[in-house]
């Protein structure tokens, strides 16, 4: 099934909700191609005066403080990513019979003839890091390409900018999946599922569905995890293009048609002659980094999307080699007195702080702050052995809690109540009180962080800020002695 072209945009009246980045480049594009744009916002502070009046002098209407009322006349709303689906100015939408899409879907009706391909990555985890490595293999390849969607330039422009790019490497979140139903990826991978933003699907079903509209339209490869059962289900209910291929990745020795490790090597069994018999080595697993089990995993599907682009073994070692991680990614801060120091603040979730806590041991633990309708049970079950302790910051540290209380009664617990902007320094010095040589203190929240920061890159700074104040302080005990 192909794209769904709108031939011309030109008198469209069209409502842009929310005036992000996303919601901007929409808006900027549409009235360039003739659209007649509003733009509507709940916010009304300095910031947004500042982009409307941008957006005011091209001709753009903004409308800030009102984010529910449909405007009259209304043939299309073009939604940012996060608006739930409930939204108050969806259901005038729904009412008028109006359609919402997002702008991912936009992007794709705006391709032009010749547009570079889509492989498409998305999942509870590991979304941007993949999404990464692919672009760092694909450029290692010398072709033309760009990580784009939930990261980097608006996907919108890129797309615009026709003739530019050979393929992209297009990272997609539930929201944008959920308001994008007509793009078809060239391949595409799911990486994991677990439960998350449950708050805004409604039900795990609904976000599970989300994820997999990723496969529909698949042309080459469905790339899902080996490991979790839940992402080949999404494949095997997928409507894909005639001689679309399953392919898995396992962080064991794979079989035919999949990826895998053997004896410290990623190998191919899927895009190779005489699969059943032949394997190509594409990297060690020190090409990778960090080389941490979900990392590796994350290479993994990365290699799979670039081998079913074409790409050659040689391009996917040199790619992971070059890649460097977004900093807040299991990033090493320091070590102070023998015990490492590891910043994962981006494990906003429970699925993503097991895969972190997995790559350690023994781990004194600091978790908490927004739960977003999460439990902590299963995480602590699948980690207790490992924890030499645990420190508890944040608003809903109090489930983290009960669920040790419950699994891991024997394992030292600090809770600390301060929500104050040195109350991670207060973390990190009970962490290091807790921990002996060759420990790790790992930052692996497992909770989004919004109760006391204003986003998971101020966390994670002010847990390395913290580390560094300990270690200065390490160091002038020394020079003390």
């Amino acid at each position: 099934m192909g794209s769904r072209q709108v031939t011309s945009w030109q008198g469209k009246n069209i409502t842009v909700a929310g005036l992000g980045v996303s919601g901007v480049s929409a808006a900027r594009a549409l009235a360039g191609l003739g659209a007649s744009v509003t733009v509507v916002d709940g916010g009304d502070g300095e910031g947004h005066r500042a982009r409307a009046a941008e957006l005011a002098a091209l001709g753009i209407s903004v409308r800030l403080g009102d984010a529910q009322t449909l405007p009259e006349g209304t043939d299309l709303v073009v939604t940012s990513p996060g608006w739930k689906p409930e939204s108050p100015l969806f259901a005038a939408a729904g009412r008028a019979g109006v359609e919402v899409v997002g702008d991912v879907e936009i992007a794709w009706q705006l391709r032009g003839e010749n547009a570079a391909p889509w492989l498409a990555i998305t999942g509870t985890n590991g979304k941007t890091t993949t999404t990464q490595m692919l672009a760092s293999i694909l450029k290692a390849a010398g072709l033309r390409t760009a990580a784009v969607g939930n990261i980097g330039t608006p996907i919108i422009d890129v797309v615009l900018d026709e003739g530019a790019y050979d393929v992209l490497a297009v990272e997609l979140s539930s929201y944008q999946l959920h308001w994008a139903p007509s793009v078809r990826a060239h391949s595409a991978a799911v990486l994991n599922l677990a439960p998350d933003h449950l708050d805004w699907h409604g039900s795990m079903g609904a976000y599970a569905a989300d994820k997999g509209r990723i496969y529909e339209g698949n042309t080459v490869a469905c790339v899902y995890n080996a490991a979790d059962p839940a992402t080949e289900k999404l494949v095997e209910d997928a409507d894909v293009e005639e001689g679309c291929r399953a392919i898995g990745f396992t962080l064991g020795a794979p079989g035919p048609s999949m990826l895998g490790v053997v004896d410290g090597i990623l190998v191919d069994r899927a895009f190779v002659a005489n699969r059943q018999k032949n394997a190509q080595e594409l990297a060690q697993v020190e090409d990778v980094n960090p080389p941490a089990p979900h990392n590796i995993a994350n290479a993994l599907a990365a290699a799979a999307l670039a081998r079913a682009f074409g790409v050659e073994p040689r391009a996917v070692r040199d790619g992971l080699r070059n890649f460097r991680p977004d900093a807040h990614r299991v990033a090493h801060v320091d070590e102070v007195a023998g015990v490492g120091y590891v910043d994962d603040s981006k494990a906003t979730n429970t699925h993503a702080a097991e895969a972190s806590l997995a790559a350690f041991e023994p781990v004194v633990w600091i978790a908490g702050g927004l739960a977003k309708g999460a439990a902590f049970d299963e995480l602590v079950q699948k980690s207790a052995k490992r924890l030499r302790g645990v420190v508890l910051i944040g608003a809903d540290r109090a489930l983290i809690a009960e669920a040790l209380a419950r699994h891991a009664p024997e394992v030292p617990v600090v809770d600390l109540a301060r929500t104050d902007t040195g109350a991670m320094l207060a973390a990190v010095r009970e962490a290091a009180r807790l921990a002996e040589p060759g420990d790790t203190v790992l930052l692996a929240p497992a909770c989004a962080s919004m109760d006391m920061f204003a986003n998971y890159n101020k966390r994670g700074d002010a847990f390395a800020d913290a580390v560094r104040e300990l270690a200065a302080g390490d160091a002038a005990d020394a020079a003390g002695s």
